[in-house]
């Protein structure tokens, strides 16, 4: 299986939430979670000043682009390429071009990966988050998104959830 890269879309002005909401939608309806990984639409904290009261506020970093972290194939190229709002990728012609690690740096997402040493069926205790203190059994790793999916008691029964590598330790 190849490596997931970040790509850059171009979307119409305004949309780029849109398109983000509708790409997340497809991934889901299509079981596409192995393969894009991550859509986002890079924000920054700035100041206003507005009848003279200073608010913050948080812009688009990049107005009219959306940033997706995936595996590029023919499915992941078509899910994007033709989702409502999408323009087209960034790139020469129809071929998408990834972002290097120097591109990626100053917008402050990391890419560093996190060693572990979980199995499937290692016992997990959470450590934080909604699920603290909740224990469970590993059902799934996905070292590229950096989760584990547990089973969890919620009414009585087994409900996947999934929690990132920092949240957990064995048992």
């Amino acid at each position: 299986m190849s490596e997931a890269k970040w790509y850059v879309v171009h979307t119409y002005s305004g949309y780029e939430n849109k398109v983000k909401a509708d790409i997340e939608k497809t991934i889901e309806n299509r079981h596409l979670e192995d393969q894009i990984l991550e859509v986002r639409v890079p924000m920054q904290d700035v100041v206003e000043m507005k009848n003279g009261i200073s608010k913050q506020t948080q812009k688009k970093l990049f107005p009219g682009y959306v940033l997706l972290n995936m595996i590029m194939n023919d499915d992941t190229w078509y899910v994007v390429r033709n989702s409502r709002g999408v323009t087209g990728f960034v790139g020469p012609g129809s071929k998408p071009v990834p972002l290097t690690e120097e591109e990626m740096m100053p917008l402050g997402i990391q890419t560093e990966n996190v060693l572990i040493d979980y199995e499937v069926g290692d016992a997990v205790v959470v450590l934080a988050g909604a699920w603290k203190d909740t224990t469970g059994i590993i059902q799934h790793i996905n070292e590229q998104k950096q989760v584990v999916t547990i089973n969890v008691e919620l009414f009585g029964r087994e409900t996947p959830v999934e929690i990132g590598f920092a949240e957990i330790k064995k048992m």
